[in-house]
């Protein structure tokens, strides 16, 4: 039986990357991989998609593609195009390296191999930014989405859309990804709302090559939902400054060769969602004050990555140095952590296997 077979990868994340809150994101080199196939010409009896699953959050995933979040998405792209329904036969393997409820975009990549997925099984060949359409009517917020589908260090922000647009691009999620019952005809969930053109927009900034990433992981999941909920609804002037500042710096010292440790390491300092995290992580600001450029040769800058509680520590060199002493530091708080030093990631691929 002839199939058709292709990959899907998608990298890791670190959003917010200091002063950048909802701003700028990072793809790192851990990975969400998906191996897909199913036969080109099926049996006539309709056979519904078969998912496996190992890996970070092997025994927290869905399998049912009505419920897991990346067969969800898919079938939200498809649909939007009238194909009503998955290919008959179709089988899904999934590997995952991207822990779960870290900081480190676990979500967003399931978002974005959903938009490929679904691109790729209707052979729609979709434009990246129409594929960032698709994934923002899910994922609300640009920075890791983005990051995932483009690669690179990447800035990006919402459009302001026409009022009906802007209307069609907040629609509930419950109406975007509806949950199946467990009777769901096939005529169920149909006609999903489809995205408005041109909701995110982006732009890569350059990277020094002898930058890379260290991850410190503590051992214990932060959800999004609590870490959003810490933050205040309004800020002062001054510190709404104080991030703009830094942010203008930081997006251009991170691409300079040699990089400037002390521009860096002040330009990564953040006042408008760490220091209100801080109590949902602890050991967190111990962390991030007693790591410096002077106490540890080779350090760039340090902050939370995305949501936390991941700690994101940039620099050229003595990588070990650095994630023992943090790990030092968070074990007096009974926090225990893993560790990897991390690339810069390009984007997310397909690749289809050789005929």
């Amino acid at each position: 039986m002839a199939l058709r077979e292709f990959s899907i990868r998608v990298p890791a994340t670190s959003a917010n990357i200091g002063p950048g809150f909802d701003v700028v994101g990072l793809s790192l080199s851990l990975y969400l991989e998906l191996d897909v196939s199913y036969p080109l010409d099926p049996p006539s009896e309709y056979a519904h998609p078969v998912l496996s699953y190992t890996g970070e959050g092997a025994d927290e995933v869905p399998l049912d593609a009505y419920k897991n979040l990346t067969t969800r998405v898919a079938l939200y792209l498809l649909r939007c195009h009238a194909v009503p329904r998955f290919p008959s036969h179709l089988t899904i393997r999934v590997r995952n390296a991207i822990p779960f409820g870290r900081g480190l975009g676990s979500s967003g990549a399931a978002v974005v191999a959903g938009t490929l997925l679904g691109d790729a099984l209707a052979s729609l060949r979709l434009p990246q930014t129409r594929l960032l359409d698709f994934a923002l009517m899910v994922e609300r917020h640009p920075d890791n989405v983005t990051a995932a589908l483009v690669g690179g260090f990447v800035g990006s922000y919402l459009a302001e859309l026409a009022p009906a647009d802007a209307a069609a691009a907040s629609v509930p999620l419950s109406e975007v990804l509806p949950e199946y019952p467990p009777d769901a005809s096939a005529e169920w969930g149909l006609h999903p709302p489809p995205p408005p053109r041109g909701i995110g927009h982006f732009v890569r900034f350059n990277w020094a090559p002898a930058v890379r990433a260290l991850a410190i992981v503590p051992r214990f999941e932060l959800s999004t939902a609590l870490a959003r909920a810490v933050l205040p609804t309004h800020y002062s002037r001054a510190d709404l400054v104080f991030n703009m500042q830094r942010l203008a710096v930081l997006t251009t010292a991170l691409g300079q060769t040699p990089p400037d440790a002390g521009l860096i390491y002040e330009a990564m300092k953040d006042r408008v969602h760490q220091p209100y995290r801080k109590g949902l992580i602890p050991g967190l600001p111990e962390v991030t004050s007693a790591i410096t450029p002077a106490t540890h040769p080779g350090l760039l800058g340090i902050c939370l990555s995305g949501a936390g509680p991941t700690i994101l520590a940039l620099a050229t060199h003595n990588f070990d140095a650095i994630a023992e002493d943090a790990r030092a530091i968070f074990k007096r708080f009974d926090v225990e952590v893993d560790w990897q030093v991390l690339d810069i990631a390009g984007g997310s691929a397909v690749s289809e296997a050789a005929a």
